[in-house]
């Protein structure tokens, strides 16, 4: 498949595993494949905060890879893709990210993503927030990379934490320039 159909997503440990498992979601239902990485982290929150086991999270995906597979396709610029969304994104990820060091491949492949000058979108999970995290995320910003907080859109009337998700998940996916039928403002329902 062309790497214009192709999209990493990455779930670290942060809380809202709901998001990454949302992403894949809608990511399928737009006919793009997907290509997870979720940290060990990542997993031990899944367990946590959903019924979903580790299978059915990577049955969401196209493609699955373990966190420390660093000969993975998704760690070579080569591999060609639309992008990386990082849904959610710990502010340890972010770190590591904004660093340059990495030590996962999720991390690892978010740093080929801005290398290569492609979409990186982070969904940074974290509240509230300290003088260094925002450093991180200006750091990544100016790197080419784009922070979208998990902010729900009130004006909507979410009726339930599904809505809000599907909504923040749906904007994200709007910077790849995939549209997912969602309510807008200023636009009739």
């Amino acid at each position: 498949m062309s790497g214009q159909h192709r999209i990493i997503v990455g779930i670290s440990g942060a809380t809202g595993i709901v998001l990454g498992a949302r992403t894949l979601e809608l990511l399928r239902g737009a006919g793009v494949e997907t290509h997870l990485v979720v940290t060990r982290h990542g997993q031990q929150t899944r367990a946590l905060e959903t019924d979903l086991s580790a299978a059915d999270l990577r049955e969401l995906a196209d493609v699955s890879y373990a966190p420390g597979d660093m000969s993975a396709a998704i760690a070579s610029g080569s591999f060609q893709t639309m992008g990386m969304i990082v849904a959610p994104c710990s502010v340890r990820s972010l770190a590591e990210i904004a660093g340059g060091a990495t030590s996962s491949l999720l991390t690892r492949a978010a740093d080929v993503t801005l290398k290569e000058r492609r979409r990186l979108v982070l969904v940074v999970r974290e509240t509230p927030l300290s003088a260094i995290h925002l450093r991180n995320m200006l750091t990544v910003t100016e790197a080419g990379g784009v922070v979208v907080p998990p902010v729900p859109a009130f004006y909507l009337r979410p009726e339930s934490v599904e809505d809000v998700v599907t909504h923040v998940v749906a904007r994200a996916l709007d910077l790849f320039g995939l549209e997912v039928a969602i309510p807008r403002w200023g636009e009739d329902e």
